[in-house]
């Protein structure tokens, strides 16, 4: 969250834990990571099933309270600023063209260009 950064994301068609758990995997790798980390999710069923608890491990599980929307604040206000900055702009009329819109929004502007007021309306830097 300090920099407001998306450090792994992945789009795909269903909602079953084999699409999750290599994100982690990629992502974990990706950061080189050494220290303990909080992994926030919501309550579905791949975030809380025998897999997803194997792949972190030794990350400290942090789950929204049902019925209790601003533990996903962030993420949320992410959705609605991609879709009002992007998504919206083009009629995609098929999923590997919504994952081609998805990538170019994050990794070639989101993450890379745009400025953010958390940051100071400083460009951050890839750490």
């Amino acid at each position: 969250l300090y920099s407001r950064r998306i450090i792994g994301w992945d789009l795909s068609e269903t909602l079953e834990v084999s699409n999750v758990i290599p994100l982690i995997e990629k992502t974990k790798h990706s950061r080189h990571i050494s220290k303990p980390l909080i992994m926030h999710s919501d309550r579905g069923s791949q975030f809380t099933s025998e897999a997803y608890n194997q792949v972190t491990a030794n990350m400290t599980l942090s789950y929204s309270k049902k019925a209790y929307p601003w533990d996903n604040a962030c993420i949320e206000s992410f959705h609605a600023l991609i879709k009002r900055e992007w998504i919206n702009r083009f009629k995609i009329h098929s999923y590997s063209e919504a994952k081609r819109q998805v990538f170019q929004y994050i990794e070639t502007f989101y993450n890379t260009v745009r400025i953010h007021s958390h940051c100071g309306f400083k460009l951050h830097q890839l750490v």
